[in-house]
């Protein structure tokens, strides 16, 4: 009999970690495996710990060394559970339901069907207090305040109704911090699905209840075709007539050149490289009115253009450095807030959104070099931070937050706000893309009772077929070769999972569009801020495209396999995107191969260039 190898110090220490989570009933995230199979799927997660209820559930469970400055799982996701009977009827619906193409008019969305205003679907706010309140009392004081919300918000909306939304007390907290010391607030959306991401009650409250300016930053406008973006801008000025908006992109210029392009090509992807930091300082110029000298910042964005064309591959350490503040509890909770703006000729900008709009992006371009790390995993920024850009400019870091809408869930899931690998039902949310955009010719499926056929007749017959959520997993499960570990059947809930990371990451792009977008559609089109857009996205005009065609088609084509060409999208999981180009960079010299996306065609409309 061999030896059995002693344990190392670290394994060990792990051990001992999983036994106190067991005896606080905290199992963690969820499975390790990602080749379980689909019983997979319907697995509740035993979450309890610090809980006073039973019908919460806390996501993203972090390890958590007691000896660290902060606890990572403090501002972990806490979001309603859902009955094993509806996650079941679901699933079952999943299998069944022959998927419909809607039509373009239901792609079409409006912001007060998304928070109507007699629901109530405001935010906890901060109750009143003073200095002579001890930090027991204040903290008893807003618990009970935060359960009335609650309650109030239960009364006025029937069970089911509402979208996922944050019950974690401890990053409603956080929101007031920002929001009490920042004198500018940057609420930072996806341009994809904009609306969701903006609550009219907070705007009202911090334009209106602390008199302070919101600068809408609509990010990853490169993932949107430049007609939409136009439409969503003036959109959100119409219901919003005093809304400073900008348009934000971390990538200008770097598609994916392929459906499975991997993420990871941070040498490409300069931080300074980003469009919109000079559209964010304007704001904030025409905002400050001359109170702020924002000259340093307009030299530093200038200086980080300068530096990143002479050497595009600098390392992140060879950058300016940037003062980070770490705000420690004792300094937040008993702040209020400031009643003088700009204080000692300071400008703060606080950066607030949902999880996953790309606010860690945001910052990291506008300080020209990696600070934040950044992840898909909603819930990914764990504490308070602020970060000095110069000396009279600072931003503020907030955890991504959710606000109760009455958005649909599945929705909800495909905009990231969930994290993928904790979802127990993938299916509906994949039914609900396949609807809205022509999965057929973008993932080039075969449809399962055609698998056994002869292989050289393609996927001819799978139009006419109908298809199921099940299905197109399945085939999906098929045409990526996924399978359980023990019985080697199709992965289907891994299947779900990748195609729904597809579409987080926007490799599969499902972009809603304002309303009446259809209508005014020739509008947009020849709309004269065009080019300004296209430059931002750093497009190509067609004569720049046509040459760049030209010299590609030269070079020699692939003949590797597409299997080792293309690495799978999820090979990740929802980890850190450490090296950060998130995904969408691309040479002139890389060779485009298989699955080429066309993002105008899954909005069924033709190319804009």
């Amino acid at each position: 009999m061999p030896r059995k190898k002693p344990f190392s110090n670290k394994q060990k220490k792990k051990q001992l970690q999983v036994k106190r989570e067991r005896k606080r009933g905290d199992t963690g995230s969820g499975p390790s495996s990602r080749n379980a199979s689909v019983e997979r799927g319907g697995e509740r997660q035993s979450d309890t710990s610090d809980s006073e209820t039973t019908d919460i559930r806390r996501l993203n469970q972090q390890p958590f060394n007691r000896e660290g400055r902060y606890d990572p799982n403090r501002f972990r996701l806490h979001f309603e559970k859902e009955s094993k009977e509806e996650v079941e009827k679901r699933k079952k619906l999943a299998r069944e339901k022959v998927l419909q193409h809607v039509s373009d008019k239901e792609l079409e969305i409006n912001i007060n069907d998304i928070y109507p205003s007699e629901k109530g679907l405001g935010f906890p706010r901060r109750p009143s207090w003073n200095y002579e309140m001890t930090r027991e009392n204040l903290l008893r004081k807003e618990e009970k305040s935060y359960r009335d919300y609650l309650d109030d918000l239960s009364s006025r909306n029937p069970p089911g109704s509402l979208s996922h939304f944050e019950h974690n007390l401890e990053t409603w907290r956080q929101l007031w911090r920002v929001l009490e010391m920042s004198d500018v607030i940057l609420l930072i959306v996806d341009i994809r699905h904009p609306v969701l991401q903006f609550p009219p009650a907070l705007y009202h409250y911090i334009t209106g209840d602390l008199q302070k300016q919101v600068v809408l930053v609509l990010n990853k406008a490169d993932l949107c075709p430049p007609p939409l973006v136009i439409a969503w801008k003036h959109y959100m000025a119409s219901q919003f007539p005093h809304l400073q908006i900008v348009c934000f992109t971390s990538h200008p210029g770097q598609p994916y050149s392929t459906l499975l392009q991997k993420k990871r090509m941070r040498k490409k992807a300069g931080w300074s490289q980003a469009g919109g930091p000079l559209d964010i300082l304007k704001a904030c110029q025409e905002i400050t009115a001359g109170r702020v000298d924002l000259s340093s910042w307009e030299q530093k964005i200038h200086r980080d253009a300068v530096a990143e064309q002479l050497d595009g591959d600098r390392p992140d350490d060879g950058a300016e450095s940037v003062l980070i503040e770490h705000q420690s509890d004792s300094a937040m909770e008993m702040s209020s807030p400031s009643q003088e703006l700009y204080k000692d000729g300071v400008l703060t900008l606080g950066c607030i959104g949902f999880p996953n709009v790309g606010k860690s992006s945001v910052i990291n371009s506008l300080v020209g070099r990696k600070v934040v790390s950044v992840s898909r995993t909603p819930g990914h920024t764990k504490y308070f931070q602020t970060y000095y850009l110069t000396q009279t400019v600072k931003l503020c870091d907030c955890p991504g937050l959710v606000f109760p809408s009455r958005v649909d869930k599945q929705l909800q899931i495909l905009a990231g706000i969930y994290p993928v690998s904790q979802l127990q039902e993938p299916y509906s949310s994949v039914g609900y893309l396949c609807e809205r955009t022509p999965f057929l010719s973008v993932l080039k499926l075969k449809h399962p009772s055609l698998q056994d056929s002869d292989p050289h007749l393609g996927n001819q017959g799978s139009e006419e077929l109908s298809w199921t959520a099940w299905d197109v997993c399945e085939a999906w499960a098929e045409r990526r070769g996924y399978k359980t570990a023990k019985a080697a059947r199709n992965d289907v809930y891994r299947a779900a999972n990748s195609l729904l990371r597809l579409a987080i990451d926007g490799r599969l792009c499902l972009c809603l569009r304002p309303t009446g977008y259809k209508r005014q559609v020739e509008h947009w089109e020849n709309h004269p801020d065009l080019p300004e857009i296209m430059a931002l996205q750093g497009r190509m005009t067609e004569e720049e495209g046509a040459g760049e065609r030209d010299d590609d088609d030269d070079g020699e084509s692939s003949t590797e396999p597409e299997e080792e060409r293309d690495r799978d999208a999820d090979d990740d999981e929802d980890g850190d995107d450490e090296d950060e180009g998130f995904g969408r960079p691309s040479r002139k010299d890389d060779k485009p191969s298989g699955f080429t996306v066309n993002m105008y065609n899954v909005l069924r409309e033709n190319e804009c260039e």
